[in-house]
């Protein structure tokens, strides 16, 4: 299972963060991000540390689905054969090694954290 990981990894490293560099351009996404509201998942969706308001849990939503169409097109075109569960997994491992101190991640024990200084707590099984 780690192979596809690495090759799926390998093949698309710079499209990982496409979505979430667009979305952090919206003022409301970046605050809710600074304010602990969203937080990245293992999976390579956000989530929700808290319960949103519904603003943005609307956000959010857009931009899931915008990353799963993003995931879907690159499994498609993976050379591979990784599949979309594959393709986000890597990149939920790569945006939460990504995060800032301040920010908020979901730890492979399914709990919320904050970031510190220190790396990120990720699964065993991100490369």
């Amino acid at each position: 299972m780690r192979a596809p990981f690495a090759l799926v990894a390998a093949a698309f490293g710079l499209l990982l963060v496409a979505t979430p560099a667009s979305a952090q351009r919206d003022p409301a996404y970046a605050a809710a991000r600074t304010a602990g509201q969203v937080g990245e998942m293992p999976d390579g969706y956000l989530g929700f540390p808290s319960t949103p308001s519904a603003e943005v849990r609307r956000l959010v939503d857009d931009i899931n689905i915008r990353r799963r169409a993003e995931y879907t097109r690159l499994a498609q075109t993976s050379p591979a054969g990784a599949t979309v569960e594959q393709v986000a997994f890597t990149t939920g491992c790569n945006l939460i090694a990504r995060t800032v101190a301040g920010e908020r991640y979901m730890a492979p024990d399914g709990s919320w954290r904050t970031r510190t200084a220190e790396p990120p707590m990720r699964d065993a099984r991100c490369i």
